[in-house]
């Protein structure tokens, strides 16, 4: 039985939100990805980017993967590209449900704004057309990965959490 919830989607979808209080609420461990991987590197997501380009990201993030996904009752909140390597789906799948949390690309936007230099593959938030395109990209990457969807973009975090918690006990591979 998988013990563990692995929360997908785009940046500003919700993951870091809605996980720490699902969390709680599953009184599990919460992993935040890209912080793991900060932590690892030593610096920050955009000083990798900066210094190490973008494979030696995702080299870390495999490998930070790679160290959660085996782990039993936690909740882990991915980051945005983990769904371009296979390998981390199939890792991740092994021992969590994967939730994808989605929003519209304005409530994305909306909720991104004022992370201007924090978010690398972005570029500026204002323009919203890289995000358009990136998400675009994604979005059949985040739909083939999830076992459950849900959308965030007008519900509050707790119906978000509440939701999930619904889906996991419908999930007859799930010891909740």
């Amino acid at each position: 039985m998988k013990t563990s919830i692995a929360l997908i989607g785009f940046m500003g979808a919700g993951k870091t939100t809605v996980g720490r209080a699902l969390a709680r609420n599953l009184r599990k461990e919460f992993v935040e990805l890209d912080a793991l991987v900060e932590q690892k590197a030593g610096k920050s997501i955009r000083e990798i980017f900066q210094q190490d380009g973008e494979v030696a990201f995702r080299e870390l993030e495999i490998e930070a993967t790679k160290e959660v996904a085996g782990c039993k009752n936690v909740v882990i909140a991915c980051g945005g590209g983990v769904v371009l390597n296979k390998i981390n789906i199939d890792r991740l799948r092994s021992e969590c449900v994967i939730a994808y949390l989605t929003a519209s690309p304005g409530v994305l936007l909306r909720r991104i704004s004022g992370t201007e230099g924090e978010r690398p593959l972005l570029g500026s938030p204002r323009d919203d057309s890289n995000m358009s395109a990136l998400l675009g990209y994604r979005k059949p990457f985040y739909e083939a990965a999830a076992d459950i969807r849900i959308n965030t973009s007008r519900r509050s975090m707790r119906s978000v959490v509440e939701q999930i918690m619904t889906e996991l006990r419908k999930d007859e591979s799930f010891d909740l």
